[in-house]
């Protein structure tokens, strides 16, 4: 169950939030523009690339680097293959987890390694590695971190990651808000500078930019009912989502929504793309997660037994890649079977813009809908 009445009580809200989530999601488009002072200071701009690399490896821990591996691959393809190296196992030390290079890794390949903690000696490992093979290696981590003495050891480039005071004696949780923009940023400025994607400098500020101006309407203080955030986390409450995306920055934060869902607020969602969720969670809205699945419910105890769990569709859609839309088909499915639909569609923009605006509307959901829940359950 869902405390909508906390989502309206800001002070609230802020006791409740431990961990400075949101305080993170508001402070998304400052910790842009100190990650590009961090990567401008590193030297990102003034690197020599000699070519686009053959392939882009990215490594790191959770649905930190599965999120940076997963936008960075959209926005790249088909420039070049971007891969995210799974961890294979564990390190010596440990409790610890080891990652390998592929087997025909080499000098045209580049290595990023992205991680709000720095301390994985598996990473660090990972590193020596790809100077053996004659990668290039770039990694953005909190400064003073041992991953920054074994990528300097390495001959690689290490960008410090832009940090809030409050993340100095913990890491940050690997989906939080801030931690995302932390490690995408350089990453971004990089890629650009070797000529896999555009993402200008002055792109990035109007990145920047946008993350504010969702910042302010979707901000504790804003009222749910002019909050689209607060509203989004209200119609999720005993809900199943069902996050359905279209057009090329809606991928990657559908999967970044469901994976947020599922470490921030502790529940579970599904996502996939526009056309094919149609014929792949069809089932799911013919079956017992339908809105409408079981006609006795009427006269279930409502105060004794828990609410089960309905399907909720959430559209999440950027420009078609092609110009023609699925979303109509995707309505009358859901219409269909009497299946509840919320629908985010961002103001226009750069390539950029757009997927700033969605993913920090959805983190705030998910930060809301975290905090409200657990209220309710204590």
């Amino acid at each position: 169950m869902l405390d909508e009445t906390l989502l309206d009580a800001p002070e609230e809200l802020a006791r409740a939030d431990h961990r400075g989530l949101l305080r993170g999601a508001a402070e998304a488009g400052a910790r842009v523009r100190t990650a590009l002072r961090h990567a401008t200071e590193s030297g990102v701009d003034r690197l020599n690339t000699d070519g686009r690399p053959r392939a882009v490896l990215i490594a790191g821990p959770g649905t930190a680097a599965a999120c940076v591996a997963d936008l960075l691959g959209a926005l790249a393809a088909p420039s070049c293959p971007v891969i995210r190296l799974q961890p294979t196992g564990v390190a010596p030390v440990a409790g610890a987890l080891r990652w390998a290079l592929p087997g025909w890794a080499g000098p045209v390949d580049l290595l990023l390694i992205a991680t709000p903690d720095g301390t994985e000696p598996g990473l660090g490992l990972l590193a020596e590695q790809a100077y053996r093979r004659g990668c290039a290696v770039v990694a953005v981590a909190p400064g003073g971190a041992p991953l920054a003495e074994a990528v300097d050891g390495a001959h690689g480039l290490h960008v410090p990651m832009a940090t809030a005071p409050y993340e100095q004696d913990e890491p940050a949780a690997a989906a939080a808000p801030g931690a995302l923009w932390a490690l995408l940023t350089p990453l971004l400025m990089l890629l650009d500078r070797t000529g896999l994607l555009s993402a200008p400098a002055g792109q990035l500020a109007s990145v920047a930019d946008r993350l504010d101006r969702t910042a302010e309407r979707c901000g504790p203080a804003i009222a749910t009912y002019s909050n689209p955030a607060k509203t989004l986390a209200a119609e999720l409450a005993d809900s199943l989502p069902l996050i359905w995306t279209e057009g090329l920055a809606a991928g990657p934060t559908g999967r970044r929504f469901a994976a947020a869902l599922a470490e921030l607020a502790g529940r579970p969602a599904l996502a996939a793309e526009l056309p094919e969720a149609l014929p792949s969670h069809g089932a799911l809205l013919a079956g017992r997660l339908a809105a409408g699945a079981d006609p006795d419910d009427f006269f279930r105890d409502r105060v004794e037994e828990a609410q089960a769990l309905r399907a909720r569709v959430v559209l999440l859609r950027d420009r078609p890649t092609d110009g023609l839309s699925a979303a109509p088909a995707a309505r009358e499915l859901a219409l269909g079977y009497d299946t509840p639909l919320s629908e985010l569609e961002p103001e226009t923009g750069g390539e950029l813009e757009p997927l700033a605006e969605l993913i920090a509307l959805t983190d705030f959901a998910a930060v809301y809908l975290g905090l409200a829940t657990a209220a309710d359950a204590s």
